[in-house]
């Protein structure tokens, strides 16, 4: 108690200068502690800092763009991007698997002489490829190699070559790769029972093929007579 009578007595026994001094200091220290909490903070994001009257970018259909860093719409780098994409598309040129010679497909990463004589041929046997995906059924051809291949060709399924399966003869079904022996004798069969087939699903149920089978052979089949 006395110590605080003593500071007491220091206190008051300042002049009148130096009171308004240290009154002056407490000002300008309590005025700095009240700007800063006042005045945001410049160092946090833009968007932290903006307030409703900074207006975002605006669709014709009423919907907010997304911005960017840069401040350019995500709608328009999407376009732009699809625009490259599809440019350097245009600069790879595909080719038909259905109607290319061997030197074309010599031309891909993986095809020497040997393989482009086999797809040619395997081509021919089947009246023309439906998919890329049954170059996998070349033999010799690795998977390796149809990966390196599949986005460099196409297969223009319009050149399939058909069989007219209610005019084809024994040996045109018998050398199609993806019926066998037995299926043709119950195609033939049927035909000389029924006369005609109609269309897939008097193949599927009369068990004359399965589902699976019946997938695979449905793009070379015409049911049509002419």
């Amino acid at each position: 108690m006395k110590r605080f009578r003593d500071h007491l007595r220091e206190w008051f026994g300042f002049t009148r200068r130096e009171r308004r001094a240290t009154f002056t200091l407490l000002l300008i220290i309590l005025s700095a502690g009240a700007a800063r909490y006042a005045v945001p903070d410049r160092s946090q994001p833009p968007e932290v800092l903006m307030d409703s009257t900074h207006a975002l970018p605006v669709s014709a259909s009423g919907f907010l763009h997304d911005v960017t860093a840069a401040g350019e719409p995500l709608e328009r780098q999407n376009v732009q991007g699809g625009q490259k994409i599809e440019e350097s598309r245009k600069k790879i040129s595909l080719i038909d698997i259905n109607s290319c010679d061997s030197a074309a497909l010599e031309a891909l990463p993986g095809i020497g002489p040997v393989l482009s004589v086999r797809i040619i041929r395997y081509r021919n046997l089947l009246g023309g490829y439906a998919s890329v995906a049954q170059l996998r059924e070349v033999y010799g051809l690795s998977e390796e190699t149809f990966t390196l291949i599949r986005g460099r060709v196409f297969a223009d399924s319009l050149a399939i070559r058909k069989i007219r399966i209610n005019e084809a003869q024994y040996r045109e079904l018998l050398r199609f790769p993806y019926i066998e022996k037995h299926e043709v004798d119950a195609i033939f069969k049927y035909r000389e029972l029924e006369g005609r087939i109609t269309g897939m699903r008097d193949l599927i149920h009369n068990r004359l093929i399965d589902t699976v089978k019946a997938a695979r052979i449905r793009p070379y089949l015409e049911f049509g007579i002419q």
